[in-house]
């Protein structure tokens, strides 16, 4: 008796894709216990930056060639929402020591004071030294007023803002504004302030600003102060009517608005001007958010933001990353555009470099504002803000305490919005190098919030697959774009309902081998690539045979197989004092076997693919290399997965099958697995012999090398899946007559009738197996002559009857969806053999 399939599987039960008849149960339970079987290793590791960057050590972007992680930022990198007039020509800048303009009425009557350096002023005194040591660079002066000044004291002051600041006066129905342009000694630097006056002249139906001299002092002057003045003569050309925009005060401004910015919001930017204590600074901070909130005045429509902005734009210098938070979401949620969002974005992103930081992002609901930047702002103007702004994003998606929030804040679908969008740039558009930078940066912060089961659901329903399959075929000469890419399919195609989605993607394949034949000395692009592959064809059979027909996805196997066993043998094993190097293995080399020899195993299992497999010469001596330079204490996994392999491929016993020719050299080697102290690699060596003992000179040689005798010795090791394949072994022996009597060397026969006390209840395969192996033993034996010892008979006799009884046989915990299939197989494989070995005992 010789049965075609004997084996045992390793891992979990591997099914075959249903034939036109439907297979019956017993057939099933068989075919989990055959000699094809998945292997399965673990996920690439990826290991975790050292330091928070753009892009990380392994890049392969040069310094040169990618944006800087670190760089300084000061209130002088932002510029001023006010900096230019909107409705007068622009003037020219006036020299460091103003001149008094002339004026069209009399100076008596409009006395206007020199200006004056305010050299010694009480005010500054007060807060120099505290600031001084908050500040990297120098003030220019306060932008607000201590106090809120009364028209008629503000007559006595001068300006030196830019912009009016909409004081209306309820006495009056008259109302004007006007731009003045002043030069400040600031880092050489013009830096235009709002300034409002109050006019009775109109040319034309339209109003115009009337040009006066402002003395730095007046910095500290209110914003709001009315100062009377008639038209300039040298400012006719001005006379245009003024752009009703958020660079200068709009006269609709409401009563009620006034009187909110001078209650609730004037106050506060005054003590940020004036306060030197970091903490009270953040106070204030939070509590002028809150009041801009109440009061409506976040977005573009808040009419005196510029001033809110220019205050908030001093503080930058203070070196506190707490305040520079609370900076970043005030200035963020007034909605800067240009240049002052990317400054926004790159402080944010340098605050988030320091993980310790973490907490005080997600307190200050930072990542919200973030997020609004993807989701609103244009990608084509704002290309280097997306990148400082996504590379935030990545280093907060660092953190798992953080990811739960990111995905209930829409994260998922923003982040595939945006590479819909990047997806849609054409090559030779000169963003497509710079939306790669963007790219590296999404798909890392996709690569970490593919961990959570509500992020993969997401990504299945917004199709990120084919998405992402895009983005390797754009980026495909993006090392960085493309490894990060792999991560995530690696990822993904560990989780049953993602591998399937990734298998229905048809051109995976294609562009999977595309980046092995385009990157194959990048190691770790190569090893996911070829993990991605390992999970498709270990869950669906139509992946296996997909990938088989892609025009030579053999030969790309068997080039990287080529390549790598060539590099690990190249490797240095001696060190400088002519000591045997300590390696750490898997090395990267041995990583990479490890996991494309898992896809020739699994591929293997697909009847036609398998036979073609067995039957190149390439693969198979690709496998024997690996057993011949490797033991299984230096890299255990290798020749474990190799020796499973070969086992697969060993299951075909078809015409041209190098593995049945070259049969007994694999079987030598097997023997110092066979003979090590390794489980798991003996029990992979009894499962080859299994299929090879099939054959009578593979049955010799274990006869001769006395093997038999070690799978006698392993009935007693007391494992499940070794006794399996060891009876497997002796069942294959015994078919011949003349080896029969092995079995009464070692006490065979005692052993497998431990083996089926203590295992036959609980797996009737093995049961099975047993008593065809003691059959084909009895039938050396004529009626008239005892098979078996007294005390052996007894036992068997008890075992048998106990057995067959079908209550008791089956009053077992078997699982719910199996307990059909043993019972019949209980029914239809083991109670024919054990009632006929029954018999025989019983005469």
């Amino acid at each position: 008796m010789q049965p075609s399939k004997n084996k045992k599987e390793y891992s979990e039960a591997f099914y075959k894709s249903p034939l036109a008849v439907q297979k019956t149960s017993a057939e099933i339970i068989n075919e989990a216990r055959n000699s094809l079987r998945t292997l399965r290793t673990q996920r690439p590791f990826t290991p975790r930056e050292q330091q928070r960057k753009l892009f990380g050590s392994a890049s392969s972007r040069t310094p040169e060639n990618r944006p800087p992680s670190a760089f300084s930022l000061h209130a002088s990198s932002f510029e001023s929402v006010e900096s230019r007039p909107v409705s007068c020509t622009r003037l020219s800048p006036l020299d460091h020591k103003p001149k008094l303009l002339p004026s069209a009425t009399s100076e008596e009557e409009h006395p206007v004071s020199p200006a004056k350096i305010p050299v010694d002023s009480e005010e500054i005194r007060k807060v120099s030294n505290a600031r001084a040591y908050l500040f990297k660079t120098a003030s220019c002066g306060k932008l607000l007023p201590d106090k809120v000044l009364l028209p008629i004291e503000s007559k006595r002051q001068s300006s030196e803002e830019q912009t009016a600041m909409g004081d209306i006066s309820k006495n009056s129905n008259e109302h004007f504004t006007e731009k003045l342009t002043v030069q400040l000694n600031f880092k050489d630097e013009y830096v235009p302030l709002p300034y409002k006056a109050n006019h009775s002249k109109i040319i034309g139906g339209d109003m115009c600003p009337k040009m006066t001299t402002i003395s730095p002092a007046s910095q500290f002057s209110n914003q709001s102060d009315l100062v009377k003045g008639e038209e300039s003569p040298a400012n006719t050309e001005c006379s245009k009517p003024l752009n009703k925009s958020e660079n200068c005060l709009e006269a609709n401004e409401t009563e009620e608005e006034e009187n909110y910015w001078n209650v609730k919001i004037l106050p506060i930017l005054q003590q940020l001007e004036m306060e030197d204590n970091v903490e009270k600074l953040c106070h204030s901070c939070t509590i002028l958010y809150q009041a801009l909130e109440e009061g409506n005045m976040l977005g573009k429509r808040f009419k005196r933001r510029s001033l809110c902005l220019k205050t908030l734009y001093k503080l930058v210098d203070i070196a506190s990353d707490p305040l520079g938070l609370k900076l970043a979401k005030i200035i963020l949620d007034l909605k800067v555009s240009g240049k002052n969002l990317l400054n926004v974005c790159k402080l944010v992103f340098k605050i988030s470099r320091n993980e310790k930081n973490d907490t005080l992002i997600q307190n200050d609901r930072i990542l919200d504002s973030l997020l609004e930047i993807l989701r609103t702002e244009d990608l084509g103007t704002n290309t280097e803000a997306f990148l400082y702004c996504m590379g935030a994003i990545k280093f907060i998606s660092g953190n798992a305490r953080l990811l739960n929030e990111m995905v209930s804040k829409g994260s998922v679908e923003i982040l595939l919005k945006l590479m819909k969008q990047i997806n849609e740039i054409d090559e030779n558009d000169p963003r497509f190098s710079s939306s790669g930078h963007i790219l590296v940066q999404l798909t890392a912060t996709l690569r970490n919030l593919v961990d959570l089961p509500q992020s993969r659901c997401k990504l299945l329903e917004s199709g990120a697959i084919p998405e992402l399959s895009l983005v390797l075929e754009r980026y495909m000469s993006d090392k960085d774009v493309c490894t990060n890419v792999a991560r995530i399919f690696s990822k993904l195609s560990s989780f049953n309902d993602c591998c399937a989605a990734l298998a229905d993607c048809s051109r995976c394949y294609v562009l999977f081998l595309a980046l092995l034949n385009k990157h194959p000395k990048k190691q770790d692009l190569v090893v996911r690539i070829i993990f991605i592959l390992g999970n498709l064809t270990a869950k669906n059979n139509q992946a296996r045979e997909a990938f088989f027909e892609v025009q030579g996805s053999i030969d790309t196997l068997i080039a990287l197989f080529q390549y790598h066993c060539d590099a690990d043998a190249n490797s240095k094993l001696w060190n400088d004092s002519g000591e045997l190097k300590k390696l750490k293995h898997p090395s990267e080399a041995e990583d990479v076997l490890i996991k494309l020899i898992r896809v020739i195993a699994n591929l293997s299992i697909h009847p036609s693919v398998g036979a073609s497999l067995a039957a190149n010469p390439q693969v198979v001596a690709l496998l024997i290399k690996v057993l011949e330079s490797k033991s299984v204490d230096e890299c255990e996994e290798l020749v474990i997965n190799t020796t499973a392999t070969i086992n697969n491929l060993s299951f075909y016993q078809v015409h041209g099958s190098v593995i049945q020719e070259k049969k007994l050299y694999i079987a030598e080697l097997l023997l110092k697995l066979l003979m090590s102290n390794n489980m798991d690699g003996i029990l992979e060596a009894i499962r080859v012999f299994g299929n090879l003992s099939q054959c009578h000179e593979v049955c010799d040689f274990i006869m001769q090398r006395k093997v038999y005798k070690f799978m006698i010795a392993l009935l007693d090791a007391k494992h499940q899946e070794v006794c399996f394949s060891a009876c497997g072994v002796l069942l294959n022996l015994t078919v011949d007559k003349s080896r029969r009597s092995i079995l009464n060397e070692g006490g065979g026969i005692k052993k497998l009738i431990d083996c089926l006390r203590d295992f036959g209840p609980m797996d009737w395969q093995l049961a099975c197996l047993i008593c065809k192996t003691l059959w084909n033993y009895s039938e050396s034996f004529t009626s008239a002559q005892p098979c078996f010892e007294d005390h052996d008979s007894d036992t068997l006799l008890g075992l048998l009857t106990s057995f067959l009884d079908e209550e008791l046989a089956l009053d077992h915990n078997f699982d719910n969806d199996l307990r059909d299939y043993h019972k019949l197989y209980w029914e239809t494989e083991f109670k024919p053999v054990a009632q006929k070995l029954l018999q025989k005992i019983q005469n």
